[in-house]
């Protein structure tokens, strides 16, 4: 008497594996842009307090509008100039990537074509504030070089490094506009971020479209100040996410 055993072909069997799942590394992801978003806020509290609180106080003057009190200005606080600088500009750049991609990926499955658009817009911003931030750091340099031996030439490199920093990084958001909006219309519409979180950024949006108008100088100030609020309430949504 035999036992029989079943026959199972090895070209027909199948060894199943749980699949990968995708959750852990998302909600990472996520938590990373609610930090960057956070760190992101603060830059531009920190940076908006010390210009109030000591650039200010001690003279701080555009260099588009007195190139020559500008330069005398960084000449006598060069340390805290450049450290402002790599605050607002370079901290600030490099968190607003991880942001971005924090956001696209909460709102890549339900919108994706929108989703898609803001996050290469956030992007594109992204590194124009770090090229404006690189700029005002290597032109700060030349500058304070330049002095030492021809003071009129420096003034104007100074002029000049201003305007190309200004037109990278400030002088018109309407590239912080378009992600910050496009995003805020995805969430709004399918209902992916807290309803007043999207409102505010249409908001802040439509504040950084009108920077594109000179005579409107209150848009930037809005654009701003309304970051602070935004960032703020964005990074404590992904957290919780």
């Amino acid at each position: 008497m035999t036992n029989s055993q079943p026959l199972t072909d090895p070209s027909t069997s199948t060894i199943s594996a749980p699949a990968p799942s995708v959750t852990r590394p998302r909600r990472h992801l996520q938590r990373a842009g609610g930090i960057a978003s956070l760190i992101e806020g603060g830059t531009y509290v920190a940076g908006f307090g010390v210009m109030l609180a000591y650039l200010a106080p001690r003279g701080f003057t555009d260099a588009q509008g007195d190139p020559a009190a500008s330069l005398t200005f960084l000449l006598e606080n060069q340390a805290a100039m450049y450290l402002w600088y790599l605050l607002i500009y370079l901290v600030a750049g490099a968190a607003l990537v991880v942001l971005t991609l924090g956001i696209h990926d909460r709102l890549k499955d339900t919108a994706p074509a929108l989703a898609q658009v803001a996050a290469a817009f956030g992007l594109i911003w992204s590194g124009l504030v770090l090229a404006s931030g690189m700029v005002a750091l290597v032109g700060q340099r030349a500058a304070v070089d330049l002095a030492a031996d021809n003071l009129t030439e420096a003034v104007s490199t100074w002029s000049s490094v201003s305007i190309v920093q200004d037109a990278l990084g400030g002088g018109i958001e309407i590239v912080g506009a378009l992600w910050v909006l496009l995003l805020s219309i995805a969430a709004i519409r399918r209902r992916l971020l807290p309803r007043g979180l999207a409102v505010l950024g249409i908001v802040i949006g439509v504040a950084g479209m009108w920077t594109l108008v000179p005579q409107v100088e209150d848009a930037a100030s809005v654009f701003g100040l309304g970051f602070i609020a935004w960032y703020v309430w964005a990074g404590r949504t992904l957290l919780r996410s």
